[in-house]
């Protein structure tokens, strides 16, 4: 008999965070999260997203035994932006039990009911920049730690559950052009010619303090990009806060690359860092106490990359501003013996971001579904 309870204890939110752990311990392709990062999300007082969200976590037990989790999670700005009545989805895991995942989606949908919704839909977090969707393509590659990893089962209790698609996210290996080669010269040849035309200039950036005014107008520049994507909302002022506390530390200037205009103002940005994957696997998404010193190695000798933000000003994404990024990233990729990077999810109807990518040797390698479904009320 599968029982859930709600979580409500410090002891039990340990258990819903760390549930995934122990369901793909022999999993060769999942990564974990960041443990602190993920107990502070359910924490009221840490996370901003509160101010505008309801949320309550559950975990499905057989007898003493954790057999699955699930997280439901009401965004009222999300609702009031893009006019529905929907409850979010999260952090869903469970063995491969029909009985464990009809009594976690009954108490996510009950919930919804209770609190008015008509639809639920996800997986997705609080905003736009927590990990969202779940792997219906690529269960052999190894997950990003800002990504979800999910068995193949998965879909199928999906299906069986009423839940269809909304929307997917492709994911892509990028592999490095060579130098001198026809793409790294198109490349540069668009930059130089971008920057000259525009009166732009990349943000000479070298010492830690410079960044902390540029990564606050990094995410105001994400809320201005960002905001038609699906089930975006603007991030508050204590967001943009919190999510430049946690990506500061991850800068490196030759993989992060601020375009400026004459003006000091930022028109577009990316964000990269060397992949962390085989780091937070070994240390079980925890940097303390010795974890950070596995971290800090994949930082400086890696031949991999984790892209995790790109954004063009809406006023300038048809100039060809994305080039001057690319052509900055790929040059310092030679230099640092990085051979190919990993994007994170973008939109399947994103076609300004996934176009970039066509002048590259690609893989489209993972995609990730937001599923819905409608309720009976």
């Amino acid at each position: 008999m599968v029982v859930i309870k709600e979580v409500k204890t410090k002891r039990q939110l340990r258990a819903f965070v760390l549930f995934p752990q122990k369901l793909y311990k022999d999993c060769p392709q999942f990564v974990p999260s960041m443990y602190g990062d993920d107990m502070a999300n359910w924490n009221r007082r840490k996370n901003p997203a509160f101010s505008y969200c309801e949320a309550k976590c559950f975990l499905a037990y057989r007898g003493k035994e954790v057999v699955g989790r699930i997280a439901a999670i009401l965004s009222r700005k999300a609702n009031e932006k893009w006019g529905t009545n929907r409850m979010r989805f999260s952090q869903v895991d469970f063995i491969d039990d029909p009985e464990v995942s009809d009594a976690l989606f009954a108490a996510v949908e009950d919930y919804s009911r209770q609190m008015g919704c008509d639809e639920v839909h996800g997986p997705l977090g609080f905003c736009d920049l927590d990990p969202e969707g779940m792997l219906v393509e690529g269960y052999d590659r190894r997950n990003m730690f800002i990504t979800y990893y999910n068995y193949p089962y998965y879909i199928e209790h999906m299906e069986r559950l009423g839940y269809i698609k909304s929307v997917d996210w492709m994911e892509y290996k990028i592999f490095v052009p060579k130098k001198g080669s026809r793409e790294a010269t198109i490349l540069e040849r668009v930059s130089s010619h971008v920057l000259k035309a525009n009166n732009l200039h990349i943000a000479d950036i070298r010492r830690q303090s410079q960044y902390k005014p540029l990564i606050e107008k990094v995410f105001h520049l994400v809320n201005i990009a960002y905001a038609h994507l699906y089930g975006v909302v603007e991030l508050n002022d204590r967001q943009v806060k919190r999510y430049a506390g946690k990506f500061a530390p991850l800068i490196n200037p030759k993989y992060a690359c601020f375009v400026m205009d004459e003006k000091d103002n930022m028109v577009a940005f990316g964000v990269t860092a060397p992949s962390m994957a085989e780091a937070l696997k070994r240390s079980h998404g925890r940097l303390f106490p010795f974890g950070w010193i596995g971290v800090l190695r994949s930082l400086h000798k890696n031949n991999a990359l984790d892209m995790f933000l790109i954004a063009v000003h809406p006023e300038m994404q048809t100039i060809g501003v994305n080039a001057i990024i690319l052509d900055y990233i790929v040059k310092n990729a030679w230099e640092n013996g990085i051979e190919y990077a990993e994007t994170g999810p973008q939109l399947e109807t994103n076609s300004n971001i996934l176009s970039q990518w066509n002048i590259f040797e690609k893989e489209q390698h993972k995609r990730r579904r937001c599923f819905i479904k409608k309720l009976d009320l």
